[in-house]
């Protein structure tokens, strides 16, 4: 199974990264729109783990290049923030999965990179 991390904070997506490894997932991981957008060129993902806000960019967009590219694909995605805490994040990507904070258990985030990519 493939999983992108778009994520900015670079200890955050290696610890994720760590964790679904570990579990036998392949990851790669992008800290900015553009290199997330390069992989979803080379690349076919199941699950996309996506931070609502990456510095200077526009997740929205990478999500947007996800459903076109990768219909299939299903996106995690997650926040530090209050964005989207009213749950409209799912009225406006079709591809979103899930909505979690940051601070969720890597433990129970590879728990669910796997429930979905099975369910992709």
């Amino acid at each position: 199974m493939n999983v992108l991390i778009v994520e900015s904070s670079k200890p955050l997506a290696q610890l994720w990264q760590r964790h679904l490894q570990r579990s036998g997932v392949d990851v790669w991981t992008a800290y900015t729109q553009n290199a997330a957008f390069e992989l979803l060129e080379t690349h076919s993902f199941q699950v996309i783990i996506l931070d609502v806000v990456v510095e200077n960019d526009s997740t929205l967009a990478v999500s947007d290049i996800a459903q076109f590219r990768q219909p299939d694909a299903r996106v995690i995605f997650v926040t530090n923030t209050s964005f989207f805490s009213d749950g409209s994040i799912f009225n406006l990507c079709a591809n979103a999965c899930a909505y979690l904070p940051s601070s969720t258990p890597p433990d129970d985030l590879t728990n669910m990179v796997h429930h979905y990519a099975r369910a992709s």
